[in-house]
């Protein structure tokens, strides 16, 4: 067996049915206890993006940390996500991307309430998630916690991903070498990086409005253009949600749990809902009150699959690339 087939084994196996429970079910949880708080509270959520107060103790507002955390999930997921999940497991895997990020925003309400409620502030002076309170709750198992959070930074979150998928762009567009596109790229990162989080947020409080709305724009302007193909799109999706989706083109059909597992697998890995990891920059949020930081904490799983993958899968099922031979 070579490595890339043992990667497939171990991918299908956390990838699995008890994964998939444990994701969308903390989610349901979440959702019956909060009462549909994603649905009621929503409308006051995303007015609070740009009306919150910012009153409270931190290190960057509130607008900074929802695209400091945007930044993470809003590109490689949003594209190359979708066009994998709807490759694999066929239109309807967008469905489940939105079961993943509906229940998923319940999730990442609770991530960012917990962070704003038991933040501390570190030696620096600087505003950080209370690890020691974790550490508390977890004592027995520091070094896996410590050890598995770089392998998600790595692999879950995207890191090698999104390069790859830069790396794959530049290349077959300009003919790049793959050198000179990571020598770049540390250039651009380390400058953005080396000045701390408040360097990270002012420049993500810049980039991902902009990127999204150049985005938001060509994906619209494509569905514009084949308008009338949207409908039948639409029910398709739903349609290959609970029914197999035959072969197609270069598509090589996919059964439900195909469907199942790449939306809710590629959803998670564009929202992040439950990773972790948006908890860390909305620690640093300037509030006093962590339910203000949840609601605003929640917008970015609206926006990154709710919004804006759609706006990817409606794209690639209308111009019917997605049964082609490319990738990602």
């Amino acid at each position: 067996m070579d490595f890339l087939a043992v990667l497939n084994e171990i991918d299908n196996f956390i990838w699995g049915p008890p994964l998939l429970v444990l994701l969308v079910g903390t989610g349901i949880l979440l959702t019956i206890r909060l009462n549909l708080l994603q649905i009621f509270k929503l409308p006051k959520a995303l007015n609070l993006i740009f009306r919150a107060q910012n009153a409270g103790s931190g290190d960057i507002d509130s607008f900074k940390a929802l695209c400091t955390a945007l930044s993470a999930t809003v590109g490689t997921g949003n594209i190359v996500g979708v066009a994998t999940a709807i490759h694999a497991g066929g239109p309807g895997a967008l469905f489940w991307m939105w079961m993943a990020a509906f229940f998923g925003m319940a999730t990442k309400y609770a991530e960012g309430l917990l962070a704003v409620k038991y933040r501390e502030t570190d030696e620096k002076g600087e505003i950080a998630v209370d690890i020691e309170t974790l550490y508390e709750i977890a004592d027995a198992i520091q070094v896996h916690v410590a050890f598995f959070g770089v392998l998600v930074a790595y692999f879950g979150i995207g890191t090698f991903a999104q390069v790859n998928s830069i790396v794959d762009i530049t290349k077959m567009t300009i003919g790049l070498d793959p050198v000179w596109t990571g020598a770049i790229l540390t250039i651009f990162v380390a400058a953005i990086t080396i000045g701390g989080l408040q360097s990270i947020a002012t420049a993500a409080s810049r980039i991902v409005p902009a990127m999204a709305f150049i985005y938001f724009l060509s994906t619209i302007g494509i569905l514009l253009v084949f308008a009338d193909k949207v409908p039948a799109a639409v029910s398709m999706i739903f349609e290959s949600a609970f029914t197999t989706t035959a072969a197609t083109g270069g598509f090589l059909g996919a059964t439900v749990m195909m469907a199942m597992k790449n939306g809710v697998a590629r959803g998670v890995f564009s929202n992040e809902s439950g990773l972790g990891s948006a908890p860390i920059v909305a620690a640093a949020a300037k509030t006093k009150w962590p339910a203000e930081q949840g609601l605003i904490s929640m917008t970015g799983t609206f926006i990154d699959t709710i919004i804006i993958c759609t706006l990817t899968g409606l794209t690639l099922v209308v111009t019917g690339v997605w049964c082609g031979m490319e990738n990602g």
